[in-house]
């Protein structure tokens, strides 16, 4: 009898109850993963007014944004490799609770921050969640789900509701801006990037009430009670069989993630600088960054339909990923170029189509990992491409843009910055899109055992 309310291997049919809940969980992970990491690019800037004293712009300024981006980043990166080990020994089902939990508390304590250091380590657990839950999600979809189109529909659009999370973060944060007068009091004051902080606390409540009714990876479990289950290890990666697929993937990856640390999420800071927005009142600059980053959180969501919706109808993988790596490297050092120092409206469709191109590439791996790695390996081998290459090396674009902002040509901090975007996007992109010449197409549309 099959007691886990799943449907057995090579039978595709209607979602049953049990599959629901799978999917409501899953979908719920990847909107709070992006809800938490977003949050930032909207309230680094009046955080750091608060809590630092600094002035936009300054070399301190791009110093502590620098940090803020990246030591949670290689905190998450490190963390997130023994959490994708921690996976494959211990089950997709117990990490991905916990990983869960962890993010939304921290999000909560880093509301009531009274210093920059203490946001900056609650940052780091928080991206230590975020960082564990993505590898433990993913490995436990593709594996609750035996039917290769239907787990290709089902990882795709579940990865979707990432996008919606960064809209979420937005709204979240307009509403703050909007409200937040009329909220109880934090440390004596009514910040809205307090009361976005504190949102992120959401996700936990209902985990706490469904996790019983969660079943844990069929596959893996099979596999645990017969005692076949190989005990992962990171040495692995590197043999033969897997030494190319494990170093580009990780390198892709990470120019993926370079884009967005290094391009995508400065674009709030370059908001204010522009001559429609210089001259508005502080509340209402902060509504206009909002409403920026609502267009470019739409087109990650549009970006993540669009490639859930070719992911079953073009066979390979390479052509794939490389309908959105064309235009991007063509159009998005483009946008930093010119319409991110002309005009408002320019702006908005412009970051729209930057975070299509980007944010869908994200969901391709999400696609493409779980049918490069074994069973025993699945974990360890997203985590590595995740973690390492993206978390660890992508994100540090987001130091080397800060830095160059303070040397590129410009009559303004923001236009240097939007020049050091457009110099950093135009990098990543090109190595992406050579290394996709190297990339493995996978063997086989069954999940390798």
């Amino acid at each position: 009898m099959n007691m886990t309310g799943l449907p057995a291997a090579g039978a595709q049919a209607r979602l049953t109850p049990v599959q629901w809940v799978i999917c409501g969980v899953a979908c719920l992970g990847f909107a709070f993963d992006s809800y938490v990491l977003l949050m930032l690019p909207l309230i680094i800037r009046p955080a750091l007014l608060e809590l630092a004293q600094v002035k936009p712009g300054s070399a301190e300024f791009n110093s502590w944004v620098g940090m803020l981006f990246y030591i949670p980043a290689i905190a998450g990166g490190i963390f997130g490799m023994l959490g994708g080990y921690l996976t494959d020994l211990l089950g997709r089902r117990r990490i991905l609770v916990w990983s869960i939990l962890l993010y939304a508390l921290s999000t909560l304590g880093s509301g009531y921050t009274t210093s920059m250091t203490w946001l900056l380590v609650l940052r780091c657990t928080t991206f230590i969640g975020v960082c564990v839950e993505f590898v433990a999600a993913v490995a436990w979809l593709a594996e609750l789900f035996p039917d290769p189109k239907q787990r290709e529909k089902v990882l795709g659009y579940t990865q979707a509701f990432s996008s919606l999370g960064g809209i979420m973060a937005t709204a979240a944060y307009y509403l703050a801006v909007t409200y937040g007068h009329s909220l109880p009091a934090i440390r004596e004051g009514h910040e809205a990037w307090r009361y976005t902080l504190i949102s992120g606390l959401i996700p936990a409540i209902p985990l706490i009430i469904i996790r019983p009714f969660l079943p844990e990876s069929p596959i893996w479990q099979e596999k645990k009670l017969r005692g076949t289950l190989k005990r992962p290890g990171f040495a692995e990666l590197f043999q033969p069989a897997l030494r190319q697929t494990t170093l580009v993937t990780a390198l892709i990856v990470a120019c993926g993630y370079g884009a967005a640390y290094g391009a995508i999420q400065h674009t709030p800071r370059i908001v204010p600088g522009l001559e429609e927005v210089r001259g508005l009142a502080k509340p209402i600059q902060e509504q206009t960054i909002s409403t920026v980053q609502f267009y470019q959180e739409t087109g990650g969501l549009v970006g993540r339909v669009v490639l859930a919706l070719l992911v079953i109808r073009i066979a390979g993988r390479r052509s794939l990923l490389r309908l959105f790596q064309v235009p991007g490297l063509i159009l998005i050092p483009l946008v930093f170029l010119f319409s991110a120092h002309q005009h408002l409206e320019l702006l908005k469709w412009g970051i729209f189509v930057t975070g299509l191109l980007t944010v869908a590439q994200f969901s391709f791996w999400g696609n493409y990992l779980p049918r490069v790695y074994p069973t025993h390996l699945r974990g360890t081998g997203e985590s590595f491409a995740a973690n390492i290459g993206g978390r660890m090396i992508g994100t540090s674009a987001a130091l080397l843009t800060t830095q160059l902002a303070n040397v590129m040509p410009g009559n303004s901090p923001s236009s240097k910055l939007a020049y050091a975007c457009a110099a950093v996007a135009l990098l990543v992109y090109g190595i992406g899109f050579l290394a996709s010449f190297w990339l493995p197409e996978p063997k086989q549309e069954a999940l390798p055992e």
